[in-house]
């Protein structure tokens, strides 16, 4: 696609112009002539429709890479240097993720004027959602319990990674305003962080009106809190960051694109694959019914068995997941509208981030749809409960337990 052709997805399901130029291959001849056996890019395969960065698949006489260009007010080289080092752990305990390549100066975050580059080793597989805009549900079940075996391995390879929650960005999935016992409180110190946010007061007001939309949830997960152990995630596992195997039934083969990733927990990242899977979010605008929303329960249950043939979740997480999938969004779409603010200087967008994907989403959740994948996760987490009861009651009839043979 040329750049003249280029293409994103929109805030409200469309397809736009993107906010950010495409990269060009003069732009990148003398970034990746600093990049040991990645010489003379020879042309530009794939321009990413994702809206937050500019990012191509690129030919070189060495083979493919990835390339992504940010903003350095939303990445600067230290922000990236805290996904790449994550990014490092997991590779370094086995999980299929792409490598980060470093130039001849052993960086990997590149600052250049207002840019700045990350070049990724291009993975095998096949983007089967490069067409689907984010947010939208798996085109099978079978998919949706493959994302669930990577998820659960990636969360294995996470453990033991102890870096901090990241500094204040924009665009970072954090479990901040639910983790504690206040919201209210939590939320006046994430506004007052972000000046964006600040000076401009319908932040605050429409976060106020989630919350209040959002207390139930909260309530429901505040005593299982303490059995969450905080874990580095990936926190945007939609089916467009998976690239998939070749097969009759594609498998997920590489998870990537880490520009979320922040120090939460395995409930939390689960939630998050849920809510952007799940449901079809972009029917919910303004001329919309929440019983516009397709859920597809399905999928919910392919996933979670998925992730718990890998993974097997604990009591308390199980009990946590249907609340958490509530509240798990808000915080994004607060970060979304502190970018839309900061960054790109739109009120109109911010507007979309504040009272469709923040207030609307937290509405949906009381809405008889809402209800009904919470009242499915829920009923999942009971028939576990039951399944482990049983076997709980089968040791304790047999004298002695049950011994091997």
């Amino acid at each position: 696609m040329s750049a003249k052709a280029a293409r994103a997805h929109g805030i409200d399901g469309t397809w736009v112009k993107p906010d950010w130029p495409p990269l060009t291959l003069d732009e990148l001849r003398p970034i990746l002539a600093r990049f040991p056996h990645v010489i003379a890019p020879t042309r530009i395969l794939t321009v990413s429709p994702r809206p937050f960065s500019a990012a191509s698949v690129v030919a070189t006489r060495h083979g493919r890479v990835f390339v992504k260009r940010h903003a350095h007010s939303v990445r600067d080289r230290e922000g990236l240097l805290e996904e790449h080092r994550f990014i490092a752990f997991l590779i370094a305990n086995g999980a299929a993720v792409p490598r980060v390549l470093a130039n001849e100066d052993g960086e990997t975050a590149i600052e250049l004027g207002e840019w700045t580059y990350e070049v990724h080793q291009a993975p095998l597989g096949v983007d089967l959602y490069r067409e689907a805009l984010s947010w939208t549900p798996f085109l099978e079940a079978t998919h949706a319990r493959s994302v669930g075996v990577a998820l659960a391995r990636l969360h294995l390879a996470a453990q033991g990674y102890s870096a901090p929650r990241r500094l204040n960005r924009p665009l970072v999935a954090g479990f901040n305003l639910f983790a504690v016992e206040t919201p209210t409180s939590a939320l006046s110190h994430y506004i007052a962080a972000r000046p964006a946010l600040v000076d401009y007061p319908a932040a605050e007001g429409a976060a106020g009106q989630a919350l209040a939309l959002l207390e139930p949830f909260h309530q429901e997960l505040r005593p299982h809190l303490s059995a969450l152990p905080a874990l580095w995630t990936h926190n945007d596992l939609h089916a467009s960051n998976i690239l998939w195997t070749n097969e009759p039934i594609p498998r997920a083969a590489a998870i990537i694109d880490f520009g979320l990733a922040d120090r939460t927990n395995a409930v939390h990242d689960l939630a998050q694959t849920i809510e952007r899977n799940i449901v079809d979010w972009l029917c919910l605008h303004p001329g919309s019914t929440p019983a516009n929303l397709y859920v597809d329960l399905p999928a919910v249950h392919a996933l979670l068995e998925g992730y718990e043939s890998v993974r097997p979740l604990s009591d308390a997480e199980a009990a946590a997941l249907a609340p958490m999938t509530a509240l798990c969004h808000a915080e994004f779409a607060l970060s979304e509208a502190d970018y839309f603010l900061g960054v790109l200087h739109s009120e109109p967008k911010a507007l979309v981030a504040l009272n469709d994907y923040l207030v609307g989403h937290a509405r949906w959740f009381h809405s008889e749809a809402g209800s009904a994948l919470l009242t499915a996760l829920r009923r999942w987490e009971w028939s576990r409960k039951s399944i482990s009861a049983k076997i709980h009651s089968v040791h304790q009839a047999i004298p002695g337990g049950l011994r091997p043979r």
